[in-house]
């Protein structure tokens, strides 16, 4: 999950602009978010802002970030976990991800072309995912690639299904439950002029996830598969004069193999075709465009326009071009952070027969 939103006392708590940023920022606060997968979520979160001593000096050093977040949501979810982003010496290292514990409760809509009347689910898991790069290169785009490697971990253990349900029939690969691990490769470009809000550059994220494993069955005891997934993510970022911002992005998502359900390609989200539920579509296979208008309204508010198309595919047919997703929508900016020009955003995405609020911090890429 990406950063949870603080709504409370944010506005008076946020730092100024200053000449020389402190090199710790912290930022204990009540916190709020909606989407659609939880609805009203709240709880208590620290977010730290750091700036290394080893990069004083270095205008161009990114902020790091770390978070740690309890929430309840008005699904009776319980979430506790450590987002993490961090720049290292002059920018030499970059690493990101995350550790937590969920529990939840999914909406369940089927794989596939094969769809059901939507099964409530519930799963309890820890989750670890681990992205640590260096810079590397020299030359054309010298100082902005990275490659490095990749980890995940994740302990699936779904508590209850429907009776007579699709999970329930045991026909869905980890609809019991999946204990996955894996790991493997990346590449990652940024020559965005700002991580949080960018208005130049071009950021891709690229991995090659190598024969990960996967144990399925209650309690992750039965049999065990493999799978390779292959992601692509690029996000670009152009200027429309001094007021406002064209954002692109592009994301696509392959596998290879057999994957639990809960680790296939997914369209829906806060960050994905906003407007579908998270999962309302999930396959093997997954393409998707989506482009925003970022412009400014007055001082620290901002507004978007934002629309998206996606598809699906498998092993039989690698995207099924004739059957698109669509979904567009509008929102609201608050810059929280001036310093750092970290917005609280307000969504509402439309999508097919389907609708949604999203609340959070961060722009959706």
């Amino acid at each position: 999950m990406i950063l949870s939103t603080i709504l409370l006392a944010l506005a008076g708590l946020a730092p100024a602009d200053t000449v020389r940023p402190k090199r710790l920022a912290l930022l204990p606060v009540p916190l709020v978010y909606y989407t659609p997968e939880t609805r009203l979520a709240y709880g208590v979160a620290a977010t730290a802002t750091v700036h290394f001593r080893r990069d004083d000096g270095f205008a161009a050093a990114r902020p790091s970030q770390f978070t740690l977040a309890l929430a309840y949501t008005q699904n009776r979810q319980l979430l506790l976990y450590v987002p993490f982003q961090v720049f290292y010496d002059h920018n030499r290292y970059y690493a990101y991800g995350e550790a937590g514990y969920y529990r939840y409760n999914y909406y369940f809509y089927g794989v596939g072309q094969r769809k059901v009347p939507r099964e409530l689910f519930g799963v309890n898991f820890p989750r670890v995912r681990v992205n640590a790069f260096r810079r590397v290169g020299a030359g054309v785009g010298a100082g902005k690639l990275y490659a490095g490697l990749r980890y995940q971990y994740e302990d699936y253990r779904v508590s209850s299904v429907e009776a007579n349900g699709l999970l329930a029939s045991g026909n869905v690969p980890g609809g019991l439950g999946s204990r996955l691990t894996g790991g493997g490769l990346g590449l990652f470009y940024d020559s965005r002029d700002n991580v949080f809000f960018p208005t130049t550059g071009v950021v891709a994220d690229l991995s090659a996830f190598i024969r990960n494993r996967a144990a399925v069955g209650a309690g992750a005891a039965g049999a065990t598969t493999r799978f390779d997934r292959y992601v692509a993510d690029v996000s670009g970022y152009r200027a429309l004069g001094a007021h406002a911002v064209l954002a692109a992005n592009a994301y696509g998502s392959f596998i290879l193999g057999t994957a639990p359900f809960n680790a296939l390609s997914l369209l829906g989200g806060s960050r994905r075709l906003r407007g579908y539920y998270e999962g309302r579509y999930r396959d093997q296979n997954v393409a998707l465009a989506q482009a925003e208008l970022r412009f400014d309204l007055y001082k620290r508010l901002g507004a978007v326009i934002f629309g998206g198309v996606g598809t699906l595919g498998d092993a039989q047919a690698l995207l099924r071009l004739g059957q698109p997703k669509g979904a567009y929508g509008a929102g609201l900016r608050f810059t929280a952070n001036r310093r750092d020009h970290l917005n609280v955003r307000l969504d509402y995405g439309l999508g097919r027969q389907s609708g949604g609020f999203y609340l959070t911090v961060g722009e959706a890429f």
